[in-house]
Parts: C-alpha cells; sequence; structure tokens
C-alpha cells in the first residue's frame, strides 16, 4: 500500500501560481499512475490531471489544460502539479491519488486510484 501526503496550497490571488507537490511512501518507486483531483465546497470530486509511470503521458481536465503541468520525479517519489494563471474558480482542496498498479492506463475516474492524501487547500482571490 501506498501513502500520500500533499502540500503547496495557500492562499494567493488570481494570476499567480502554486506548485502543490504529493509525496509518496511504501510501496512506491513509480509502481502508479498518478493524479491530481479537486473538490471544491459543494461539488463533487473532480479530475484534474494524470501522469504515467514513466511521467511520458500525461492527461489534464479541458479546464486547466494550458495552464497546469503534472510531472513526477521517481527517485524521490514525487508527483507535482504546478498551477500558472490561477483563477478564483481553481479554489478547491486537491487531493493526489495513486492510481492501479495492474495498468498504467490513466483515468479520470477516481474510482480506478487505489489510495488518497488527506489534500492540501487552494484559494483564489479575485
Amino acid at each position: 500500500q501506498v501513502q500520500l501526503v500533499e502540500s503547496g496550497g495557500g492562499l494567493v490571488q488570481a494570476g499567480d501560481s502554486l506548485r502543490l507537490t504529493c509525496a509518496a511512501s511504501g510501496r512506491t518507486g513509480g509502481n502508479y499512475y498518478m493524479g491530481w483531483f479537486r473538490q471544491a465546497p459543494g461539488k463533487e470530486r473532480e479530475f484534474v490531471a494524470g501522469i504515467s509511470r514513466s511521467g511520458g503521458t500525461t492527461l489534464y481536465a479541458d479546464s486547466v489544460k494550458g495552464r497546469f503541468t503534472i510531472s513526477r520525479d521517481n527517485a524521490v517519489n514525487t508527483v507535482h502539479l504546478q498551477m500558472n494563471s490561477l483563477k478564483p474558480e481553481d479554489t478547491a482542496t486537491y487531493y493526489c491519488g495513486a492510481g492501479n498498479p495492474f495498468t498504467d492506463s490513466i483515468t479520470r475516474d477516481q474510482r480506478l486510484y487505489t489510495a488518497w492524501g488527506q489534500g492540501t487547500q487552494v484559494t483564489v482571490s479575485s
């Protein structure tokens, strides 16, 4: 089982940038595709970005494409989400998820992620 801890959230103004980090421990070593999801108050959790085990394939939600970049460093078991040109509608709790270890097919379906972190809050003021 893998354990995940997110960090890097905060309060910023519209147009600013933030870099979120997800640190993995336990059974890691690049064994999982990884994803970032977010949940705003009163809304369902939604997919933001995903990355394959090697980092060679990425997938983004249309709402963040061109502004957010997901990356990973398997040597230190971390996944990052670089968020630029932040908007008030990006305000949410951001969660890191570890995918199914038996496949490398990135998915937007949160039901197919096997472990989650506790989340980190991102607040963007206008």
